[in-house]
């Protein structure tokens, strides 16, 4: 019986991980591969909701399950910091115990470090303290100055700040606070999201515009205090309730390990996903893969996802004895928040030289709809 082991149960661990377990085989009775999933949290948050959870269109308890459910015949969860990592004897090391596997794919995800003491003066709404924090201020506003920050480059979910700031104003706008309030984002990035490309970088800019959401590009933070930021330009500017981005790293268990790159991030085949260890994978915000254009591919939860199916299938083939038959293609449909129940519909084409990275139409209702059971569909279908 073959061993899989998959290092996170974020979403593109949990992905492959229930992705494997269904086209298995296993059954109560019957055990055909085995399945095992590390994790430190018991808490598999739904990330691309966040933003929603900060403006209180949602409960906390709506936008998690516990990591256990996603258990079933042959698919177990191990909980514990991984300490050590082997990827030439495919094994890991959790609480001192070794486990040995034929295949492994590694999806930590990436650590968080708030800069600059960010997370005393504001709120890390990339995870789930720090959106239940922001909105528990949000609801006592009366009315002052509100920044978006981006405090470092790259960060994962290149539209979640532009999310933020747009449902922000959308939540202020209903509680009649418009005239009181101002909204502004500031970011490193010298377009939002400058992967995109000009048209739609031009077109998400414009309709911040339009809602009177300031947009301050090419600042980058270099010390904040309890209501102030200032940037590299030597700029300050005040705030009386802030959100921001955590600087994103690469785990410190994989940093100590030999699957490091020179990016500092874990570098695979940009098709098939593997590492240079033989049977050994990452997928999604953990990886770095360079495109054409000399740029990374941004750190979407829609490629982790589709990694993660490929991989799984490839995987399966391969214990089949079997050749290896899907690619990743750098393709996906996300949808971008912007308020008044609509949603900006966006598809990626990243390796596609003949189209553009990323098509963007207006929001409308129907992309917030369709980014709302993408919710529903993923909380069902794995838990």
């Amino acid at each position: 019986m073959k061993t899989v082991l998959i290092l996170g149960a974020g979403i593109g661990g949990i992905e492959i991980a229930r992705e494997l377990s269904i086209n298995s085989g296993n059954e109560d009775d019957i055990q055909i591969i085995k399945i095992i999933v590390f994790e430190k949290e018991d808490k598999s948050v739904f990330s691309p909701s966040l933003p929603w959870l900060m403006v209180g269109k949602r409960e906390t308890d709506q936008i998690y399950k516990s990591t256990k459910n996603i258990e079933a015949s042959g698919l177990e969860v191990v909980k514990g910091e991984i300490e050590n990592i082997d990827p030439e004897n495919i094994s890991v090391t959790v609480k001192n115990k070794t486990f040995k596997g034929d295949y492994m794919v590694v999806s930590l995800g990436v650590e968080q470090k708030a800069k600059f003491k960010l997370d005393d003066y504001g709120y890390n709404f990339f995870q789930l303290k720090g959106a239940e924090g922001f909105h528990e201020q949000l609801e006592k506003f009366k009315g002052g100055k509100i920044a978006v920050l981006v405090s470092s480059l790259p960060y994962k979910s290149p539209a979640a700040p532009y999310e933020a700031a747009m449902l922000i104003q959308d939540y202020i706008t209903n509680k009649g606070l418009s005239d009181k309030t101002e909204i502004s984002i500031y970011t490193p990035e010298k377009e939002p999201m400058e992967f995109a490309g000009e048209g739609p970088s031009s077109e998400l800019k414009s309709l911040l515009e339009k809602k009177g959401i300031k947009y301050y590009s090419s600042h980058q933070i270099t010390s904040a205090s309890k209501d102030s930021l200032e940037f590299d330009n030597y700029e300050n500017y005040n705030f009386d309730l802030l959100a921001f981005t955590p600087e994103h790293l690469c785990p410190a268990v994989i940093r100590k390990s030999s699957l490091v790159g020179k990016s500092g991030w874990i570098e695979v085949n940009e098709l098939s996903m593997e590492t240079a260890y033989p049977n050994v994978y990452a997928i999604g915000d953990i990886v770095e893969l360079k495109l054409g254009s000399g740029i990374p591919l941004p750190k979407l939860g829609v490629f982790a996802r589709s990694q993660a199916k490929i991989v799984a299938h490839n995987i399966s083939r391969r214990i089949g004895n079997k050749e290896a038959n899907k690619t990743f293609n750098a393709e996906g449909q996300y949808y971008i928040e912007s308020g008044d129940g609509k949603a900006i519909p966006a598809k990626a084409h990243f390796y596609d030289p003949s189209s553009e990275k990323v098509e963007v139409n207006s929001p409308d209702n129907w992309g917030h709809i369709k980014k709302w059971w993408s919710e529903k569909y993923w909380l069902f279908k794995n838990f």
